[in-house]
């Protein structure tokens, strides 16, 4: 089965559009950075994605951890 993906735009949250996570693209790139949120990867030079399974175990493992 192949993986969706799932870009910047839908992922992060702008005053103009919500993503799936109320976080703005900047702290999702710094996550990436610190290692807590999934890595990116290239489609093409111009266009990096998420795996949207990666996307969705990371919010199910912060749901679990408030709980």
């Amino acid at each position: 089965m192949p993986s969706r993906v799932i870009r910047i735009s839908d992922l992060a949250s702008t005053p103009a559009k919500q993503g799936k996570l109320p976080v703005s693209p900047a702290t999702v790139w710094r996550w990436v950075r610190e290692g807590k949120f999934p890595k990116p990867f290239k489609l093409s030079e111009c266009v990096t994605v998420w795996d949207l399974a990666q996307v969705e175990a990371f919010i199910a493992s912060r749901a679990g951890a408030v709980q």
